[in-house]
């Protein structure tokens, strides 16, 4: 199959349990809760989506073959050592870690892609919004849960709710089974009102930990 992808860049993972940690990121184009066209938001199931998954004209973007795309994940890791699965150890805090994000990107992302990252010695992470069942072979899952939407993926390593979502209840959520739950303030002109609002909710819900976008906040992609 053909992988649709919006763009391919390397930074820090700016959220969630992985904060800091350098990372590889693939943007899938393409959602099931949002076409990415600001005439449809008004009918989208997700309307705060702050993200451009549209298209293919990102730095990186295109069409690819899984091998293909899996030697541009490899290309865009520092170093000059040439990765193989093998010879990576699974321990070492500096493993290559390359982050499935979207968009949704499991609408495109399968066994045959995870194991050409797995091949070129990557641990591989998704950011999902849990509508569709994630292939075998994932390392870290994350699931961001939309009101409105169906979540069928209820357990795995972190659960990121951006809140606070008119008609979703965080309380609803902490039988799931994560590792890490967290409260991301949603962005937009509300954002420090909802930042006062997450804080407050952590504080008085101690199962639920901030999270704030740190690359929005130090201007890394």
């Amino acid at each position: 199959m053909a992988y649709t992808v919006k763009e391919i860049f390397y930074t820090l993972q700016g959220e969630g349990a992985n904060a800091g940690r350098p990372a590889v990121f693939v943007r899938f184009a393409g959602c099931n809760l949002w076409s990415g066209r600001e005439a449809d938001r008004a009918g989208a199931r997700c309307r705060f989506c702050d993200t451009d998954f549209l298209g293919m004209d990102g730095p990186g973007g295109g069409r690819y073959k899984a091998a293909e795309l899996a030697d541009r994940v490899a290309s865009a890791w520092p170093g000059s050592r040439e990765l193989a699965g093998e010879n990576v150890d699974p321990a070492d805090p500096g493993r290559p870690f390359v982050v499935c994000t979207g968009g949704e990107p499991l609408l495109q992302v399968d066994a045959e892609l995870v194991a050409a990252f797995k091949d070129r010695g990557f641990e591989v992470a998704i950011e999902t919004n849990g509508s569709i069942a994630v292939p075998p072979g994932i390392d870290w899952v994350c699931v961001s849960p939309k009101a409105g939407a169906e979540t069928i993926v209820r357990e795995g390593d972190e659960l990121k709710f951006v809140f606070p979502q008119s008609g979703a209840d965080p309380a609803s959520f902490e039988r799931w089974e994560f590792r890490h739950f967290f409260l991301q303030p949603m962005d937009g002109p509300e954002r420090v009102r909802n930042t006062e609002l997450a804080i407050g909710y952590c504080l008085t819900h101690p199962r639920w930990r901030l999270s704030v976008q740190m690359h929005k906040v130090i201007g890394l992609p």
